[in-house]
């Protein structure tokens, strides 16, 4: 597949934005109350909350980071060509 310098700078940018946005999040889900058995935040087990999100985030972080990867390698590509 050929893929534009434009598309390649796109893939890059949700690459970026994906580790931009997730680890945030990851950190939200950390200190909230829910993801705790307890009730306080890092007290007692995790909670599926935490485990169900952890998930959806590690999921997200693998495509982003393909993505980009994807990206970055259509870029080179598309410089060679020329």
């Amino acid at each position: 597949m050929v893929l534009s310098r434009g598309w390649a700078l796109f893939l890059v940018g949700v690459g970026v934005w994906t580790w931009v946005i997730w680890p945030r999040f990851a950190v939200a889900i950390w200190n909230d109350p829910r993801a705790w058995a307890s009730g306080t935040v890092g007290v007692g087990t995790p909670t599926g909350f935490l485990w169900v999100h952890a998930l959806l985030i590690a999921a997200s972080l693998a495509i982003g980071t393909t993505t980009g990867v994807l990206g970055v390698r259509a870029w080179r590509a598309a410089g060679r060509r020329r």
